[in-house]
């Protein structure tokens, strides 16, 4: 089962089985109460971080301790704990320049409490040992660690590698365009699932170019 715990225009996930659960992103600072209540009444054992930006990993310090568990990312994304700059961000629509602006001066006024990853993840891995029928998928191009979480085959986190925030689309801002693309043509390849955004509520999948 996938709760989506709305974070302003962001989102958390818990992926269930049973009483196991994992946390997929961690929200930003103003939202760790929210997001650890959720967590009650479930036995965490992983945060999972869809990629390395401050409104996704905000939290990931307080809630591992909170939660006493450790922090799961994809490798590429660990120098942005320290510095969200560290891979420029670009767009190339208005709503995304716009979107562009505001994250850029988030990055450089929230800081990010510093924490070290416990668990790298790669493409193809499998959450089965944390209780959870789940998969992890590289989705690179928004950022160069991006990932998402396949569950059973039926639902797909996938951080920002596509976004409905304003309507549902590709990301609005990228590392690597191209790359981007890339990932966004192999979510339309998994077929029938339902696409849960680190941004807007779920939808159905569809051919995303």
């Amino acid at each position: 089962m996938i709760q989506r715990i709305r974070c302003g225009n962001g989102n958390c996930y818990i992926v269930s089985n049973g009483k196991n659960a994992i946390l997929v992103d961690t929200g930003r600072e103003k939202y760790r109460q929210k997001i650890l209540d959720a967590c009650k009444p479930y036995d965490v054992c992983l945060l999972v971080l869809t990629h390395g930006h401050m409104d996704h990993i905000q939290n990931a310090a307080f809630l591992s301790d909170a939660l006493k568990c450790p922090v799961a990312m994809n490798r590429e994304d660990e120098p942005l704990i320290a510095d969200n700059m560290q891979q420029p961000l670009f767009a190339h629509r208005f709503l995304g320049k716009v979107v562009l602006s505001i994250s850029v001066k988030s990055f450089y006024k929230d800081k990010i409490p510093a924490f070290t990853p416990d668990v790298f993840l790669q493409d193809g891995d499998l959450l089965d040992s944390y209780g959870i029928p789940a998969k992890v998928i590289s989705l690179p191009g928004h950022t160069n660690g991006s990932i998402g979480i396949d569950v059973m085959e039926k639902d797909l986190i996938v951080g920002d590698a596509l976004m409905n925030m304003f309507y549902p689309t590709v990301s609005m801002l990228y590392h690597d365009k191209s790359v981007m693309l890339q990932s966004a043509d192999k979510i339309s390849g998994m077929g029938e699932r339902t696409i849960y955004f680190g941004h807007g509520k779920p939808m159905k999948n569809r051919n995303w170019k």
